[in-house]
């Protein structure tokens, strides 16, 4: 199915209450970053904005750590940490807040509880992922892609991953190469490998000795 008719099968169940700004700011995400059907880490994930990729932001939650978002056409949810503006000579995570750009707050009234279409699973997070090294900085985008590059798995442990799942865990923040995982959350070994992994935020993830995600399978 293609992220235009998922969107629009998603769209009556996780609008936000209100009207959105016309004022659209433009942001630039730093890696490849999950287009998500609502704000939040459990929400369905629609498609992934490509690093580098240029959106229009048209408004955040209060805390701005995510974000809605328009891209390719069509609307859906981001997570703020990695959705860079320009600041003067610097860009910025738009979840700080700069006060050189006016971003408009939304109200966001989580219906999937009442709703028969939800595509997503509610759930209570467990710790939160540590910002990885593309978080906030310009050109990090290239920091994460040589992370991801100089630790490739290869194809025997993602298919291994992929045909053996565990148990999910739900994390604050947004899986992303060079993300952490935190101490709480249990790793599984890859047979004859190095790398361990974990199901996190409705993905399966791939970290090496340090805990770092190398690799999502999307």
């Amino acid at each position: 199915m293609s992220l235009r008719k998922t969107l629009a099968l998603t769209t009556a169940a996780v609008l936000a209450a209100g009207a959105v700004s016309a004022q659209a700011v433009d942001a630039t995400a730093t890696t490849d970053l999950n287009f998500r059907a609502g704000p939040g880490p459990d929400y369905e994930v629609l498609g992934v904005i490509g690093a580098n990729d240029t959106v229009a932001v048209n408004g955040c939650v209060e805390a701005a750590n995510w974000c809605e978002v328009s891209y390719d056409g069509t609307t859906g949810w981001a997570y703020g940490e990695y959705l860079n503006v320009p600041v003067g000579s610097e860009t910025v995570a738009i979840s700080t807040q700069p006060e050189s750009v006016t971003v408009e707050t939304i109200e966001y009234e989580d219906t999937r509880a009442q709703s028969a279409t939800a595509g997503a699973t509610v759930g209570a997070t467990i710790g939160a992922l540590a910002g990885g090294p593309v978080g906030a900085i310009a050109g990090g985008a290239l920091a994460g892609a040589a992370l991801g590059a100089a630790a490739d798995p290869g194809p025997q442990v993602v298919t291994y991953v992929s045909e053996n799942p565990v148990d999910p865990v739900l994390l604050d923040g947004e899986v992303v190469v060079g993300a952490g995982i935190p101490d709480v959350v249990d790793l599984y070994d890859v047979p004859e490998s190095d790398f361990q992994y974990v199901y996190v935020n409705g993905q399966p993830v791939i970290v090496d000795g340090e805990r770092r995600i190398v690799r999502i399978i999307r």
